[in-house]
């Protein structure tokens, strides 16, 4: 490669964890959003033994992109290379390999290989790639070291709970409801103030008022990720101070009488630092994940319970 338009760079950290594990967690594309900061959503392609197309949608900089990669496992060897199929500007090529070394049987030094080009070799371009690049590498592996070692005992912080509502009306008008949330100001008395983009479509960034039962406010920001008329999932990126993860999304499926089923899914990690701060000195993380549970729920259902009437409405 020509130095002055391409890069290779490598990121490590130690884990401890034994690489196994570090391994699995790596290869389980879908817990990514809940692993890594910058990702919002993964899923599969196609996969075909160890080869694998995956699409991944996550943050660089603030701003939200989206791309396809192919991947090889090497389960043996610790072994995972990716390559981008079509990157997204200004990046013109990228790929790298994680490996993963024992360095005894519970730890494991993490190394995350990365190789990019930008489009026309610009050099403003690959500065940019480079501050994302480096962000995003130590976010990633700062995060799967937390995550790794903290596993065992974080789990009482962590909830996944859902809600669903039985709708008599299409799955069209169900998703356009909750895809137009620059209009939720309008339609949801619990939501008090909206600031809504769309620079790609079915990209969303959406930041958010959202009123307690207490009448206060809190502000929350969203990247979403939407699939006309079956799903919308998303992950917070700015969080209330009770919640050190929020991911989540919105699942439509019509059936053959057109009745809509809609579910709200959840995933929490409880900020186990500022439960006594948010909810009082005799509070403990049960009480946190019943406040959560509870809050989050009243405003999914109601958002559905105001989804229903829409819909309904559309096809009385």
């Amino acid at each position: 490669m020509n130095p002055q338009s391409a890069r290779q760079v490598e990121h490590e950290i130690t884990v401890e964890a034994p690489a196994s594990d570090v391994y699995r967690l790596l290869a389980e594309v879908e817990n990514w959003p809940r692993i890594f900061p910058p990702s919002v959503y993964v899923d599969y392609v196609e996969r075909n033994g160890n080869e694998e197309r995956i699409r991944i949608w996550a943050t660089a900089n603030g701003e939200a992109k989206n791309w396809s990669s192919r991947r090889t496992l090497d389960p043996e060897a610790r072994r995972i290379e990716f390559r981008q199929e079509v990157s997204t500007p200004p990046v013109a090529d990228m790929g790298g390999t994680w490996i993963m070394e024992p360095v005894g049987e519970t730890t494991t030094r993490l190394r995350l290989l990365h190789d990019y080009r930008a489009i026309d070799d610009d050099p403003g371009k690959l500065a940019w790639i480079d501050e994302a690049v480096d962000h995003n590498s130590r976010s990633e592996l700062a995060s799967l070291k937390a995550n790794m070692e903290l596993a065992t005992g974080a789990a009482e912080l962590t909830l996944s709970f859902e809600d669903t509502v039985r709708i008599d009306g299409a799955a069209k008008d169900v998703y356009d409801f909750l895809n137009e949330a620059e209009l939720w100001v309008e339609r949801l008395p619990h939501v008090a103030a909206v600031q809504f983009s769309e620079d790609t479509p079915g990209l969303q960034v959406l930041r958010m008022d959202t009123l307690t039962k207490d009448g206060s406010t809190h502000t929350t920001e969203s990247v979403r990720v939407c699939f006309p008329n079956r799903r919308i999932a998303y992950k917070q990126t700015t969080l209330p101070p009770l919640m050190t993860l929020h991911t989540g999304y919105w699942l439509l499926a019509e059936d053959t009488d057109g009745v809509t089923t809609a579910t709200s899914q959840h995933t929490v990690v409880i900020n186990s630092e500022n439960i006594q701060r948010v909810l009082g000195p005799e509070a403990d993380v049960e009480a946190a994940r019943s406040f959560v549970r509870e809050a989050l729920g009243h405003n999914s259902r109601a958002t559905l319970g105001y989804a229903k009437e829409y819909a309904e409405a559309r096809s009385a």
